[in-house]
């Protein structure tokens, strides 16, 4: 037998296909099928359903807006409210925000700022009001206090005060002892400004009686007034 005889039978026996053999077919491997778990269904269900439900929520927020009455000059206390002083916006507006609708806007025409109004802010029923500050039978009276005269409380419109006669050192009110409790006039603060660049001091409009209103000025311009809070009840 020759060499290439023995080789050709030695790879017979060993398994390996001789040249010519034809494979047979191969079956393609198997892929099993991935279960679906029902509760990661219901869940994806869920989640999807619960985002649909915020959109629709945030969509109904946004479209649900309301036209309000808006500030769009500065309006000083006391002063008369005009069509040209405010303006109108449409805002998504919190039920526990108190705003005078824009239909309304009518109503507040020709009534009083009980406040001081800033440009771009949504006018409340509480800061107007049909009443005038200064009522009759009252005077008012600028008293201008230095900054170490200015209560730390901030002063308020319908804030109660008193003024109170502080006699220049070295003198007594007249017809009164030095025992004497001093002189007073009840008032109420109609508006307070802010404070003077460079001196600080501060101008509080106080509405007096009417018989009260020169005694006060007096005061003012002896330099002998002080004003003081009266306590919250009046008394």
């Amino acid at each position: 037998m020759s060499k290439t005889q023995e080789r050709a039978e030695t790879a017979g026996s060993n398994g390996v296909p001789q040249q010519g053999r034809v494979a047979g077919p191969v079956a393609p491997p198997r892929v099993s099928a991935r279960r679906r778990r029902p509760g990661v269904i219901a869940l994806s269900l869920a989640l999807i359903a619960a985002g649909g439900a915020g959109v629709a929520v945030l969509l109904l927020q946004v479209g649900n807006r309301t036209d309000v009455v808006t500030v769009v000059k500065d309006v000083q206390v006391g002063q008369v409210l005009t069509e040209d002083d405010l303006g109108r916006a449409s805002v998504a507006l919190d039920p526990a925000v108190k705003a005078v609708r824009a239909d309304n806007v009518k109503s507040v025409v020709g009534k009083r700022a009980a406040v001081e109004l800033k440009p771009g802010s949504l006018l409340a029923p509480s800061q107007v009001t049909k009443d005038s500050l200064v009522k009759a039978g009252e005077q008012l009276v600028p008293i201008g206090l230095e900054p170490k005269e200015i209560p730390a409380t901030a002063l308020v419109p319908g804030q109660k005060v008193q003024l109170v006669h502080v006699p220049a050192q070295g003198t007594t009110d007249t017809g009164t002892g030095s025992d004497a409790a001093p002189r007073t006039i009840d008032g109420r603060v109609v508006k307070a400004s802010d404070a003077a660049p460079g001196t600080g001091i501060v101008v509080v409009d106080v509405a007096t009686a009417a018989a009260e209103g020169p005694t006060a000025a007096a005061w003012e311009s002896a330099g002998t007034l002080r004003l003081v809070l009266a306590a919250p009840d009046g008394s």
